[in-house]
């Protein structure tokens, strides 16, 4: 399941991307008002910016929700770890030579 909504927010990631750079600056209207180039587009004078913002909208929900999807895929792994498994050393105590011996000087 979670390689199925990594494809789908890799894939709504890049349409994002492209549905953001598609839509126009706002001092693209006033030049479209004066005769500019930009109101030849292929949507209209108008129609573009009300489907891109429409894309972006549904675009971004999708990308948040698929984004809390897989936060919570990662935070709720019931795995094993590789921490758990390992047994700790046992550690052996070694006499220190001064205070194991001691000599009585006469």
């Amino acid at each position: 399941m979670s390689i199925l909504v990594i494809i789908i927010h890799i894939i709504v990631s890049i349409a994002l991307i492209m549905i953001v750079l598609l839509q126009t600056g706002k001092g693209a209207d006033m030049g479209a008002a004066f005769g500019g180039g930009s109101s030849q587009t292929l949507f209209g004078s108008t129609g573009a910016s009300t489907f891109l913002s429409k894309a972006t909208t549904v675009a971004a929900i999708v990308f948040m929700l698929t984004s809390l999807t897989l936060a919570y895929v990662a935070g709720n792994k019931n795995g094993k770890s590789v921490i758990m498994e390992t047994t700790a050393p046992i550690e052996e105590t070694v006499p220190s030579p001064a205070a194991g011996t001691q000599e009585k000087t006469e």
